[in-house]
C-alpha cells in the first residue's frame, strides 16, 4: 500500500480515537465541538467509529480500492460540513477541512494506481 494511503489511514486513527472517546464518554469538549448529546450526535459517533474500524482494517487488508472509497466518502462529507454547519468557526469544521486536504493529496498521489 502506498505511503500516502497509510498516512491517511493513520491520520484517521489518530484523530478518531480521541474523538470517539470524547463523544462516547460525553467529555466536556464534546458539547462545545459537537453540540449537546442527542440521537444525531449518537449517529455521528457510530459513523466515526465505523471510519475508525475501517481505517484499522484497511491498514491490515491493504485494499487500495476500498481505501480510496473510504477517503473519497470522507472528502465529500468533510468538504460539505461548512455548508451543513453554516460556519467556518467550529473546530470540527476546521479539522474536517484540514483532513480533507490530506486525503485529497493522498488520492491525487495514488491516482494512477487507483485507475488500474
Amino acid at each position: 500500500m502506498p505511503l500516502m494511503m497509510q498516512l491517511s489511514l493513520w491520520l484517521n486513527i489518530g484523530v478518531l480515537i480521541p474523538v470517539v472517546a470524547t463523544l462516547a464518554l460525553n467529555r466536556p469538549g464534546a458539547s462545545f465541538a459537537f453540540g449537546e448529546r442527542t440521537p444525531a450526535r449518537g449517529i455521528l459517533l457510530s459513523i466515526y467509529f465505523a471510519i475508525l474500524l475501517l481505517s484499522v482494517g484497511l491498514l491490515w487488508a491493504k485494499d487500495l480500492g476500498a481505501c480510496a472509497t473510504l477517503l473519497v466518502m470522507q472528502v465529500v462529507y468533510k468538504l460539505s460540513t461548512p455548508i451543513t454547519v453554516g460556519s467556518l468557526k467550529n473546530p470540527v469544521v476546521l479539522s474536517n477541512l484540514a483532513i480533507s486536504v490530506v486525503h485529497l493529496s493522498t488520492l491525487w498521489s495514488v491516482r494512477s494506481a487507483l485507475s488500474d
